[in-house]
């Protein structure tokens, strides 16, 4: 087994489990997985919104989006509306529910990642977000990975 290979591993257990961790917490406060969370804080932060920036972010396909986005409408969180120069693509935006529900969640979130990475060392979790980020960047810019 290569060097990489057990970095690998442990980066996706960690992340399976702070992500399972905070859905739970935030499912059992708020009725809300964290899947839910992610999609109303991007609708929330990229203007102009549509499922394709969602799937370029997430790097999910368009039909899991599409559905994830269906059931925030459904619960009242978000609404597609037509694009102003596009009829063919809508431009996706919170309710004031949706509003409210972000609001909520984003401390949950916050405090639970917080709790579970308390025994980590501040400058030690400095430098695994920058070495994340330029990791993210570097496969982004290439588009490895990328679904749909």
């Amino acid at each position: 087994m290569s060097h990489i290979t057990p970095i690998f591993i442990d980066l996706v257990r960690v992340e399976t489990r702070l992500y399972n961790a905070v859905s739970a917490r935030l499912q059992a406060e708020q009725g809300l997985g964290l899947g839910s969370f992610e999609l109303l804080e991007i609708i929330d932060r990229v203007p102009g919104c549509r499922v394709l920036d969602i799937v370029g972010e997430l790097a999910i396909t368009v039909g899991a989006v599409s559905k994830a986005v269906d059931r925030l409408v459904a619960a009242g969180w978000c609404l597609r509306v037509a694009h102003p120069q596009d009829r063919r693509s809508s431009v996706l935006r919170l309710t004031s529910a949706g509003e409210v529900q972000l609001a909520a969640s984003r401390p949950i979130v916050e405090s639970e990642l917080a709790s579970l990475t308390a025994t980590v060392p501040p400058d030690d979790l400095a430098r695994i977000a920058s070495t994340l980020a330029t990791l993210r960047t570097n496969l982004e810019a290439s588009s490895h990975g990328r679904q749909g």
